[in-house]
Order: structure tokens, then sequence, then C-alpha cells
């Protein structure tokens, strides 16, 4: 076998044609790769080579033939196959050996692009941000994917003694194996057949990413195996032999085998540095125990998107095929474009429909030959369950002015496994756990808090309490309980099922104003108010929790606008969008998975929180103002005509202010050696110190509250109409609420993280046709070097 090797390798090399043929393989690659910019690594933007590994397998489909097709073809058609066959050679060691060939063949036109790899090292900022162990994984992938192509090839080359017919029979049917199966899956009758599994592109897609699934690799060699076995039976056949050598039917039989059980019992090798293909023990868990068929609309399609748009969507379907393997075909996805096809009336039609659902529309500007277009597109997935679904946001918005739109894309990505996971546990879990809103003390209202209940209302029962009058029994079962921004002093028996609530293992999130100030008001007046203490009677308590809301107001320059009239012009109120001190929006740094990559939160009229040393109470900052800030004591006059005076920066430095804290751990009851409140109507049993458990303290309930409009109805939460941006409160709730409910860490999985692999847009600019040139002749330099090197080597060989 090896002199076979040998001999096509020297063969091969020894012919004009095969350097020609690398060469133009290199050379259209080179463009794909790195000119025309639809595919051009360089307009892509990022440190990677997956341009590389998206083009090369359409390439294969035509040079793998190309190197195989004269194998058997070549020999039969000069009667030199039956030499081969008088010498002590099996057919089986004739065709290993010219297969093996054409995979070292195959291997030598891809070394040259290892200068490809070398220009985006270079390239990337900063230099060698490129994900080394990701590009050999993909390598694993394209070297697969040629050694298959290789038996292919090798098997047209048998049923011809015609190289032109052996070509083109080859180029069928590595274009049938790669992109076949998958057309035929989207035949009606065909879809649920599962026929895309057959096909190569499922399986290359999978690694070409940087993951080696064993039941990919067993695929390869099984398709390999299985042409070098068709190649053997046609040669047998044509030989005129008998061909039932049980020896390669039981090798068959144990490659399906293999197969099927790979299907079942399966590992993956995540190449990349992050593993960011490595899906948590969570997420399998959540996916392995899925009752019944989940869907997944994903809306982000197009081929016209920029470098970032194309990431996150590559990003999504990644972790949907991901998800999907875990998922015991469970969960099944697909992309599609909904205002493809449509006229302008049904166009409007799907917005409406889509806005229903909770999935709106975004304007994207793509950069064009003309300038720069505007392009419409819904970076939304929706999950369905049955007769239910939750839309899942695949794009942050950009409320956070600090972060580059790289690190807003990069943070949506991190946060792609959870928005998933977190979504389907919710829509397919059964038992919804209990999440209740007191009332009873001028809290916020139905329609101040609508969003805020409704979207929680897609994964818990939510609802309001009343401490007074809800029996404690029916108290113990609410997993969470929210005291959304009280106006009005808690008795002393609200507060002793408040506080046997918490020690018996209940959460609780407290958004609590300690000031009553209110905008509304200051306009109502003149434009000012005196912003004075509330009486909560709430200290205490709070106190031996560990936590103090102080009596102050935090004026701080990194805030939101609010409306304010500075004039009138022929009769109408000239209206100016002002910064308005008291209305802080904080920027969550810290690293804990609740506030992990959320946009900025806004809040209005907040106060500062003190920590006190409290044991067995782990306390965690979530939110802080800016360094920009001022503590004002209460009681305080506040006016609008502040608005026209410019803040000094200096006036405001100083160390930023607690405005959110979570504590967990055990609790010491706020009435231990304290009689029971009287007018007690039932029987509670009160405990010294709590259950492990936890709390969140915000010092501000307006972060819960959504606008209201003049007709009365609300807004999303988060979502400022008069300035039109949408703030991270929605997603800071929902997390809160996942974190406090949920024992089982799915809210970790926002703790993932992903580096940014950019390339220097600088140097690119400057340095582009350097770049381009280099990567169109260094790698066909290579392959000119070797084949002057081997021409010498053997005219000195045979020159004596």
């Amino acid at each position: 076998m090896y002199s076979i090797l040998k001999k096509e390798i020297t063969t091969y090399f020894s012919s004009l044609v095969a350097y020609i043929t690398i060469g133009v393989f290199l050379l259209v690659l080179g463009l794909f790769l790195w000119v025309f910019p639809d595919t051009s690594i360089l307009a892509y933007g990022y440190a990677g080579l997956d341009s590389l590994f998206s083009t090369a397998p359409y390439l294969f489909m035509f040079l793998v033939p190309a190197i195989t097709m004269r194998s058997l073809a070549e020999e039969r058609r000069e009667g030199t196959f039956e030499i081969l066959l008088t010498r002590p050679l099996t057919d089986i060691q004739i065709v290993l050996g010219k297969y093996l060939a054409g995979v070292v063949i195959v291997l030598f036109a891809l070394v040259p692009t290892l200068v490809y790899y070398f220009s985006v090292y270079t390239l990337g900022t900063p230099q060698g941000n490129i994900d080394t162990g990701a590009v050999i994984g993909s390598y694993i992938g394209l070297f697969l994917l040629g050694a298959s192509f290789a038996a292919i090839g090798l098997f047209a080359s048998s049923v011809s003694k015609n190289q032109v017919i052996a070509f083109t029979i080859a180029v069928f049917l590595c274009f049938f194996f790669y992109s076949g199966f998958d057309s035929l899956s989207t035949i009606l009758s065909l879809q649920n057949l599962g026929l895309q599994s057959l096909g190569i592109t499922e399986h290359y897609e999978s690694i070409s990413r940087g993951v080696l699934d064993t039941r990919d690799l067993i695929y390869f060699i099984v398709l390999a195996t299985l042409f070098i076995w068709l190649t053997l039976f046609v040669l047998n056949r044509q030989a005129g032999k008998k061909f039932a050598n049980t020896v390669f039917l039981s090798t068959l039989g144990i490659m399906f085998s293999l197969s099927i059980i790979s299907g079942k019992l399966f590992t993956r090798f995540d190449f990349t540095k992050e593993k960011r293909f490595t899906i948590s023990p969570v997420s399998r868990a959540v996916m392995e125990g899925l009752p019944q068929t989940v869907n997944v609309i994903v809306y982000l399609q197009g081929n016209d998107f920029p470098g970032g748009m194309k990431r996150l969507q590559t990003s999504v379907k990644d972790m949907l095929t991901d998800l999907q393997a875990y998922s015991h075909s469970k969960l099944q996805y697909e992309f599609t474009d909904p205002l493809k096809g449509l006229s302008n009336e049904q166009q409007k039609q799907a917005y409406d429909d889509l806005e229903a659902k909770g999935i709106e529309a975004q304007n994207l500007s793509v950069k064009t030959d003309d300038g720069v277009s505007q392009k419409v597109i819904f970076p939304f997935a929706l999950v369905t369950y049955g007769d239910k679904s939750i839309p899942v946001k695949l794009l942050q918005s950009q409320s956070n002015m600090n972060l580059s739109p790289d690190e807003v894309l990069n943070n949506s990505i991190q946060n792609l496994e959870y928005a998933f996971t977190s979504a389907i546990k919710k829509i397919t879990t059964g038992g919804k756990q209990r999440v209740g809103f007191t009332e009873g003390h001028n809290e916020l209202t139905d329609l101040q808090l609508t969003d805020a209940m409704r979207s929680l209302a897609d994964g818990y029962l939510v609802g309001r309490v009343n401490l007074t009058s809800i029996p404690f029994d029916s108290l113990t079962k609410v997993s969470l309980l929210v005291i959304p921004k009280p106006d009005k002093a808690f008795t002393e028996l609200e507060k002793f099922k408040l506080d046997q609530y918490i020690m018996r293992g209940g959460r609780v999130l407290w958004a609590i104003d300690q000031v009553s100030a209110e905008l509304d008001s200051l306009r109502g007046r003149g434009g000012e108010q005196l912003a004075f203490n509330k009486q909560l009677n709430l200290d205490d308590q709070l106190f031996e929790y560990g936590i103090r809301i102080n009596y102050d107001l935090i004026a701080d320059m990194n805030c939101s606008a609010i409306p304010v009239t500075t004039g009138n012009a022929g009769g109408q109120p000239q209206i100016q969008l002002l910064q308005w001190l008291y209305y802080p929006v904080y920027l969550p740094f810290a690293k804990h998975p609740i506030v992990k990559n959320l946009d900025g939160i806004t809040s209005q009229f907040a106060s500062t929180i003190d920590l006190l040393d409290t044991k067995n109470v782990e306390k965690t900052i979530l939110l802080t103002t800016s360094p920009y800030n001022k503590k004002i004591s209460t009681p305080h006059m506040l006016s609008l005509q502040a608005l026209q005076d410019e803040p000094n920066p200096k006036d405001f430095q100083s160390a930023p202010k607690i405005t959110g804290v979570l504590l967990e751990g055990t609790f010491k009851s706020d009435f231990r050696n304290r009689p029971v409140p009287e007018g007690l109507n039932e029987k509670i049993s009160p405990l010294s110190q709590s259950k492990p458990t936890k709390m969140i303290v915000l010092s501000d309930g307006d972060i819960l509250r959504n606008q209201v409009g003049t007709d009365g109805s609300p807004y999303p939460l988060g979502y400022d109409r008069y300035t039109r941006q949408t703030y991270g409160n929605k997603n800071l709730l929902l997390n809160m609420a996942d974190y406090m409910t949920d024992d089982s860490g799915l809210i970790s999985l926002r703790s993932k993280e992903i580096q940014i692999r950019l390339l220097n847009r600088a140097r690119i600019r400057e340095e582009k046709v350097f770049w381009q040139l280099v990567n169109n002749i260094v790698p066909i330099g290579i392959v000119l070097i070797f084949a002057i090197f081997q021409h010498y080597i053997r005219k000195r060989k045979y020159a004596h």
C-alpha cells in the first residue's frame, strides 16, 4: 500500500496539471476571502477565518474531483491497472493507497492557506487576537470534508475510463451529498424525515465552528468507508470477480452500528478558547427534560447583513444547534424573513401581527456602493410550545453609551444561551411559581405595574398580595414577594408576617422610596416641591437584615432627560428635553449574573444605601451611581428652575453611591425576643433565624414602574416615551425574579463570557491592497517554489 501511495503522489506532483489545479484553487479562494466584499475577511471586520471554512467546501467540490479523477480512470484506460493486479497487492491495498494519496494531496493544497491565519493574526487588535483553537478545530472539519470528497472522487474514477466523465460524476455526487439532502428535506412530503442529517452540510458546519462531535466524526468515517467499499465493489464487478467478502460487509455493519450508537451516546470536544460552544449542565438538563416538541422561529434572516449582524445570525444558529443536540430531537428551529415576498399592504399586516407577539422591528443601516441604505430587521426569536409562545430578544439595545456597537453585539451573543434556555424552561414548566406584589400601602398601581406583571406572567403566576388579609399559609406559597414603592406605613402585624415569611425561606424584593418626591407634583405646584421623608416603619426591619436606606436624594450627572417648556412661540409652547439630575441612570458594571451586560437602568428620586455588618449574610452590590454624583439631605426644596443651570462636574465628583444590593444567607428575625403583635388571628410559630434565603433591596420603586400615555395606555417597562430610549429595567426585573425563584443556577448562564476579536480597522484602511496582494500571491508562490524545487530534485535524480 505504501508503494502505491508513494507512486501516486510522485506521479501527481510530476505533472504540471497538479500545480495548475492547486494554483487555481488558491487564486479563487484568495479572491473570495480577501477581495470580493460579500465574503471578504477584511470587510467582515472580525479576527477569524469563518469565510475560509464556509467558502472552501464549494471549491473542494471541484478541486478534489480534479485530484482524484485520474486515480483509477487513467490506470484502466491505459491498461496499467491489470499490471498492478499482478503485483503482490490486494484490491483493498491498491484502493486505500490511491485514496490516501488523494487525501495527502488535498492536505498539501490546504497548507498555503495558513498564510491567511498569519494575516488575521497580524491584523488582530490587539495583534494575535485570534482563537487558534477554533481555527485548528475548523481545519479538522475541512480535512474530514476533503477526505470524504476524496472517497467520492475515487469511486467516480472507478466507474469510467474517461477522466472528464469521472470528474463530472464526482462533482455531482459531492454537491448532492453536501447540499442535496438539505434541498430534499424542504419538500413538504419529506420535511419530517430528517433527511438533512444524511447530508454533509449539517455535520461539516458543526465541526467547522471548532467543535468536534463524535456523531459528526462517525458520519464522515462512515461516508468515506461507504464509497471506498463501493469502489472495491465496482472494481470486482469489472474484473468479473464475486464480491461478497464478509470482512467488508462486517466493516460496514460496524460503521453503521457505530453511527446509530453515536446518536445516543456522544461527546463533544470544544477547541475554542472560551469553550463558547460548550452547553452548560443547566441547559443540558432543561433540553433533556423537554416533555414535548418546542419550536423556535428566528426572524433574523437575510444575506445582505453587515458583518456584525452576520455574526449574531451565525451565533444564534450555533446556539440552537448546540441546544438541539441534547434535546432528543424535541427542539426544532427555523430561520425566516417575515417580510420576504410580501406587498406593502401585507407587510403592514405582518408588522402588526409580529408586534402583537412582542416582536419589534428595528432599522439597520447597511453600507452599499451608493452610500448607506436602511433595512428593517427583526432581531427576535419566537419560542412556541403548544398554544403558548414567548418572544426572545436577540439584540440588546444600546442605552449604555459607554459601550461600542461591537460590545453591545458581543453582550447579546454572550446572553443567547441564557435567553433561549430561560424562555424554553418557562414555557415548558407546568407548575408556575407565584410572584406577589404587595398592596394596601399606596404602592404602585396595577396600571403602573402593567408591563412588570405582564412580563413576569409569561413564566409565573402573578398577582397582588394584601399582607393584612392574606392567610399566612397562603403567603408562604408565594415564591417571590415584591414591595413596589409603598407610600404608607406598615403595621407591626404586617411586618411580623413579612418577617416570618422570610424566616421560612421566603424571598423579598424591596423597592423602597424613603423620600416623597414626584415630577408631576413639581409641575403642578409652580415648578417647586418640598421633598420630605416618608414614614414607612420599615427601618428597624431592614436594619436587622443588614441594610439602611438613607433619607436623602441622589443628584447624578449621568441621568435621563425630561420635557420642559422653555418658551412660547406663536402661541405654541416650546418644549425641550433637558437632563434632570434626580433621574439617575445606573450603568451596571458588576459581574453578578443579575446585572451582567444589562443596558442602563433608569430611576427617579433615588436614595443611597448603607451596608451594615451582619453575620451570615453575604452582600453583593448590584447597582451604583456614576462617579459624578452628589448626595442631597432631605427635606429639600426641589425646583425645575435648576434645569437652567449647567452643573459643574467638580461639584459632583464623588465615590459611586450604592442603590441596589443583593443579600444572601440566614437572617435574624426582627421580632426575636419580642411579643407577637396584637390582632394576629392565626397561629404562627415565631422563628428567630431564617432558613438560607435571599432578598434584593432597591432604593427606588420607580425602577419597576412603566410610563403611562395620555390616553391611559401603559408603555413597556424601561421605555422612555420622551426620549424614545429603552433602558434595561425590564430585563433587570426578569433577571431578579429568575435568580430569586430558581435554585437550579439558570441565571448563572449570564456569566458566560466571549472575547471580542476584531480586526484593526485603521490598519486595514491603510494596508488593504497590501494584504490582498499578500494573500493572493504568497500561497500561489509557495506552490510555485515547491514545484521548482521538486522539478530540480527530480532532474538531479534522473540526470545520471
